[in-house]
């Protein structure tokens, strides 16, 4: 176990198994999550729905791959085309009881990570089209420790440089 958070949800592990073979492996893949570094700072969005700061991404549409999903899910979330995502490897959860499952259930979600430069960031507060679920944006070190951080997520930017190539 990597953590679990006041819900109940844990985070059991992180399994190194190639983009490729994940799907084919593992079942079900239900979402996927972007680690993002702008310039040296982690970036967070405020989920509206959710009343805390996370990562960025979303579940998967019908016959979307991986790859697919974390593109759109940042295109929308972030304003971002043609990143140069990083695949780091699944993420494998026990969840509690929720919106989208209503039992206790086991799954994976796909993770990416990219490092962008600073000046991205008049670009993305411009052109990122959910702003209804993801209301601002703000990077994690201006948050730590005075607003309340999805506890897996900040996690998971714990972890960082030894999660994404920087």
């Amino acid at each position: 176990m990597i953590v679990k958070d006041d819900n109940g949800n844990t985070l059991l592990k992180i399994i190194g198994v190639e983009e490729e073979k994940a799907e084919e492996a593992f079942v079900p893949i239900t979402h996927c999550l972007a680690v993002v570094k702008v310039g040296a700072e982690y970036l967070l969005g405020w989920n509206k729905y959710r009343q805390d700061w996370e990562i960025f991404g979303g579940c998967r549409e019908s016959n979307e791959t991986l790859v697919e999903c974390i593109n759109r899910e940042c295109r929308e979330e972030l304003g971002l085309e043609n990143v140069d995502f990083s695949y780091v490897g699944l993420l494998y959860y026990y969840m509690a009881p929720g919106y989208f499952n209503p039992n206790w259930h086991y799954e994976y979600g796909g993770l990416y990570g990219v490092c962008l430069p600073a000046e991205c960031m008049e670009a993305i507060e411009k052109n990122r089209t959910d702003r209804e679920e993801i209301e601002k944006l703000a990077f994690y070190s201006r948050i730590k420790g005075k607003e309340k951080i999805a506890l897996i997520d900040e996690t998971l930017i714990e972890y960082g440089d030894n999660l994404i190539r920087v």
